[in-house]
Parts: structure tokens; sequence; C-alpha cells
């Protein structure tokens, strides 16, 4: 099945109902396809990110397709895919035995069998995603993956790594995410890095911009990692920028850092949480729009291959700001990863 897309006026006001950013493609056209992943059981302060992709898809058709820097790239093809119902079933199940857990400091070792459910349910998760990316990569596309929390993409960072041996990952948050099965979850939010890292040999290197937040244990996985993850700390870059760097410069060296072929992995709160602010752990500082965008081009034009993404916590809260930003994050994703077909 085709689409209509002669008919199709880039121009026109989105058709209600219709593909992610108004668009007219099917999978079979596209060179970006999405994953949606509405799952965030192991949230463990704000809450509602599992509604993050219903509030971006339609966000996204109020986003102007022209792109200055990459002008029509979407014709190359942007599909979002729809939800395997068994997410939805896997955060029925776990997310409130999840919260019930957290509410008491964490999932001890007196709640096993919660521990057991809610770890199987994002096991679960990473097979289902897997599955989809390993599809969308034989098929030739680029996938991306929206969540949902930050556990949601491991099943891809897996299936692309197993593709692209010795991939780099730009790892875009405020939080390091490398805590040991936080709250007692081995698939948490905030130990997505380090189960990457863990489980996933053929990442040779995870690169970390905008990290803000994190515990010591965290510094010491990041100093212990034999260089394998590079950390560039937000409040090191805004006191280098205070002293006369600019944030091109910061973004080469952090780019320099990164292998031939690179997955981002961006979480909304990476940025000012002014633009994200129904996230479920904002922090103060990170990026701005404008800095966001600067970084994800500094990858491209280093003529590094940008070969998957995802982008997690977004939250929509009571008006429309958060998925409207999210939005916009995400086509650019979209957009840097479809021009380069």
């Amino acid at each position: 099945m085709t689409s209509d897309a002669g008919a199709f006026d880039p121009n026109a006001a989105a058709v209600p109902g219709s593909g992610i950013f108004g668009l007219p493609h099917t999978a079979a056209e596209a060179a970006v396809v999405l994953v949606p992943v509405p799952f965030a059981a192991t949230v463990s302060y704000g809450a509602g990110a599992e509604h993050g992709p219903a509030a971006i898809l339609a966000a996204s058709r109020q986003v102007d397709l022209y792109d200055l820097q990459r002008g029509r790239a979407y014709e190359r093809g942007i599909h979002l895919l729809p939800a395997d119902p068994r997410i939805a079933e896997a955060h029925g199940r776990a997310r409130p035995l999840a919260a019930r857990a957290i509410e008491q400091g964490g999932c001890g070792s007196d709640q096993a069998a919660i521990a057991k459910v809610v770890d199987e349910a994002g096991a679960l998760v990473n097979t289902v995603v897997r599955q989809a990316v390993e599809r969308i990569l034989d098929q030739g596309r680029i996938p991306g993956v929206i969540g949902g929390d930050h556990s949601v993409p491991f099943g891809a960072i897996a299936a692309v790594a197993a593709r692209h041996p010795g991939l780099g990952i730009l790892h875009v948050d405020a939080h390091a995410d490398l805590r040991v099965a936080y709250e007692g979850f081995r698939w948490s939010h905030a130990s997505i890095m380090d189960n990457v890292v863990r489980d996933v040999p053929a990442v040779a290197r995870v690169v970390q911009v905008g990290i803000r937040d994190f515990c010591e244990q965290e510094l010491q996985a990041i100093s212990g990692s034999g260089g394998r993850v590079v950390t560039h700390f937000d409040q090191e870059w805004q006191r280098r920028r205070f002293r006369g760097e600019t944030f091109d410069a910061l973004c080469r060296e952090a780019v320099a850092a990164l292998p031939a072929d690179v997955y981002v992995s961006f979480d909304i709160d990476g940025l000012d949480p002014a633009l994200c602010p129904n996230t479920g752990t904002p922090v103060p500082g990170g990026l701005s729009f404008a800095e966001a965008l600067h970084l994800l081009a500094a990858v491209t034009d280093s003529g590094r291959r940008l070969v998957g993404f995802d982008l997690v916590e977004v939250a929509p809260g009571d008006d429309e700001w958060d998925a409207n930003v999210g939005a916009r994050v995400l086509y650019q994703l979209c957009c840097a990863a479809a021009a380069q077909r």
C-alpha cells in the first residue's frame, strides 16, 4: 500500500487524523520509521511519560515542515508505527506495583515479588522494541523510538549496535543514568546507560552532554569506564563558556569522541526545564532548544552517520507545551537522520 503523496501539500494545515507531522508516508516509503513505546513503570518523581507518544503525535501536526538547515528532508519520509498493545498492558501491570514500592523508598529485598513483575514487564518491552527495530533495520530504514521513560530504548540500542558494531551513543540528559538497578528495578529509567554499558558490548562509547544530576556511584562508574563513558558536565561547560570558550567548540569536542556511527539517546530533561516543565525529573540548567539543535548539527556536519535515535521522558501536562517542544525535537532528529539518505 502506498500513500497519495502526490496530492500532499506541505504548506497546508495538517489533515486531522493524518500521520506524524501530518505526513502521508507509509512505512514502506519512509526513510525514518518511529516506534511509540508508551511505558513508564519505574519513573520515580513526576509521572505521565507513558502519554508522551500520543501527545507528541497530536502536537506534531502543528510543526511546519520546511527546515532552514535541511530544507525538505521530510520528503524522504517519516512514518509512525502503531503502538504494540502489549506495551500498554505491561505498563498497566507494572506501574501500580512500582509506584507503591517507590513511595516506600524503593523495592527492597522484602518486595521481591514486586521487583519480579516490574522487571518482567521491562524485559518484555525490551523484546518488543528490539524486534520492531530489527524489522525496520531489515527494511533499510532508520529507526527512532518515542518514549515513555528512559528505560524503553534498550532493545533499540541493542538492535542498532548489533548492526553497527563499534556504535557510539550521544546521550543528552540531565542525569547520567548509570545507577545500578535503581530503586531495586533491573530495567529502571535511571539505569539505562548502566545496562547498555554492561550488556551491549558492541557500543564502543557513550558521550554524555547536559549532565548535572548524578550520584557518587555514577561518577565512579564514569571514571572507572576506561574512557568508554565520556561525560560533559553541564556545570563545566558553563564555566568554560563564562571564560570565553564558544558553545560550538564544546560541541565539536564532544562529537570528536564519537565513532563514525552514532545513535542519539535524547532525554527531554537534558533541556532547560522551562522547555519541559512536566518531565519526570526536571533539573535547573541544561541546553536551550537552539543549543540542542546545534549539537545535533555538529554530529551530522562532522560526517558521522546517525543510525538510530530515541526521544524519551516527554510528559504532557495540563497544556500542550511539553508535547510541542518534544514534537519539534523529534522533528529535528528525524530530519537529521532522513537528510543523510
